[in-house]
């Protein structure tokens, strides 16, 4: 009767958790549509929504970057040269999302080259939280990875039959001699040189993972740092589908009047007077990152009442135990703290006092925004002019990457590349890889203030003449500035001096 009791008791709680998530789903899919969500800020958003920006601060706020005295080394009189001999094949394995996956592609080229091993393509795990199973070869193009990398290591598509044996499933089964799993976060290139060649040597293939993390960027040579700079900015390109379609919706974000006449649509809209206005054909890219997991996990309130607190504690529970980050905290000390993600509302006030009009055209690049349209609904009061994914495509386009979230995040990552102004809601992985490569390039990056952007929310009866000049005064230094990269820091968010040479 044990079994039996036992199977009937996992079933219980199978359909329980089962329904405790049906229900969370529908609450928090629902909680917007039942109680409206009302601007947080209504005092300042009156006054936003009215705002008239003088002509200089426009200008400035448009004003490229000027010449901050670095940039990409020049390597053309050094090439380097391949060893006669491999000593094997290195395998790695990566989870996590884009950006996570783009820096351990980084990391493995290095680790090869401190090896000198040949590098298979890494391998790309499904990605548990959006089930997405794209491979390297659905994300990035191949074939220039390898040219552009041809004379730094040894890099194949996939292993000789030899060793075809050497899968995923494979060290899914059993503990295996040939896959090295003890690799320390932020191994020195010394570690790898004890622990992994040997292992090289004797079998002739080494299998990495997991992968995350798993090279210093700190006392390591510096033809390595430079190698992982060259596969970041220069080795790893999207795939050509990817380039066009991100091509043409840079190309309707700055022509929005004849794309919507050549495409017969309406779905782009007009910019009234464009010849007359001096920023026509520039457009910002806005990372707003406020989707459900981001508000749930910061036990911040975002002012969707009751309801909303019960769906975002209903989702906590189903996801992580009831588990919060900082849940120790009040909503008020958060705050001040800068530990809240600024919620549509609260991003939008920011680009209207630091000078943007609302004739801006803004391109979100987000997942699934938490609380839909009427999230959004502040935020479009305040830029009309704002588009996404969606509303630039058309049904066909939209089928090529529907479903691939890293697709659709590699979309929105060169779009924001090629943008005039790039700013992240708050700091994470796609902040963190875009602040570096556009400082890598020297182009204006916002990178928002939280803790003052937070205290300034807390006062409610400040006006916006106050507001908009400790918010003006506060970024100052914050639109691409270049910073020197500290002991531990990454060197793909602060590619200089590492990355690049003085002139």
């Amino acid at each position: 009767m044990e079994p039996s009791f036992l199977n009937k008791g996992a079933t219980l709680v199978v359909s329980l958790s089962l329904f405790l998530f049906i229900h969370h789903v529908s609450s928090s899919s629902m909680y917007s549509e039942m109680n409206p969500i009302k601007p947080r800020h209504s005092r300042l958003l009156r006054s936003a929504v009215q705002r008239e920006t003088p002509t200089s601060q426009l200008s400035e706020i448009w004003a490229p970057l000027e010449n901050q005295g670095w940039k990409s080394c020049d390597e053309s009189g050094n090439r380097p040269t391949l060893p006669e001999k491999s000593e094997g094949y290195i395998q790695v394995f990566l989870d996590g999302g884009l950006n996570q996956q783009r820096m351990g592609i980084c990391d493995a080229v290095a680790v090869a080259k401190i090896l000198n091993a040949t590098l298979v393509i890494p391998y790309l795990e499904l990605n548990p939280v959006w089930k997405d199973s794209s491979s390297f070869e659905d994300i990035f193009d191949v074939d220039h990875f390898i040219d552009v990398l041809k004379d730094d290591v040894s890099i194949v598509k996939e292993l000789p039959e030899e060793y075809s044996w050497s899968s995923r499933e494979y060290y899914a089964l059993a503990i295996r001699d040939t896959r090295i799993k003890a690799a320390p976060v932020h191994a020195t290139a010394n570690w790898y040189l004890e622990n992994v060649l040997p292992v090289l040597q004797s079998y002739g293939v080494a299998a990495i993972s997991p992968f995350s993390h798993r090279l210093s960027f700190d006392n390591v040579p510096m033809d390595i740092q430079h190698l992982r700079c060259k596969v970041n900015f220069q080795a790893l390109d999207f795939v050509p589908h990817i380039r066009a379609l991100g091509d043409s919706l840079i190309s309707r974000l700055r022509n929005p009047q004849r794309s919507s006449e050549e495409m017969n649509s309406n779905y782009l809209q007009e910019v009234t007077n464009v010849d007359d206005n001096k920023n026509a054909g520039k457009f910002v890219v806005l990372h707003l990152r406020f989707d459900k997991d981001m508000a749930a996990h910061s036990a911040c309130d975002f002012g969707g009442g009751k309801a909303e607190k019960l769906a975002l504690a209903k989702y906590r529970q189903v996801i992580w135990q009831g588990r919060v980050l900082n849940s120790q905290f009040t909503d008020e000390e958060l705050r001040s703290q800068g530990r809240c993600p600024m919620t549509p509302e609260e991003v939008g006030l920011l680009l209207a006092a630091l000078g943007f009009d609302n004739s801006t055209r803004l391109y979100l690049a987000s997942h699934k925004v938490y609380g839909g349209a009427a999230r959004i609904s502040t935020l479009k009061q305040l830029f009309p002019l704002m588009e996404d994914k969606k509303s630039l495509t058309l049904p066909f386009e939209r089928a090529l990457i529907k479903g691939k979230a890293s697709l659709l995040a590699a979309l929105d990552y060169y779009i924001s590349i090629h943008s005039d102004i790039f700013i992240s809601a708050s700091p994470g992985n796609m902040h963190n890889a875009l602040v570096g490569h556009r400082t890598y390039l020297n182009l204006k990056t916002i990178r928002p203030n939280m803790a003052l952007m937070g205290q300034l929310f807390l006062n409610k009866t400040m006006e916006w003449s106050e507001f908009e000049h400790a918010v003006v005064e506060g970024h100052e230094s914050r639109q691409g500035q270049l910073r020197l990269r500290k002991p531990k820091q990454s060197i793909y968010t602060y590619p200089v001096p590492d990355c690049m040479c003085q002139g």
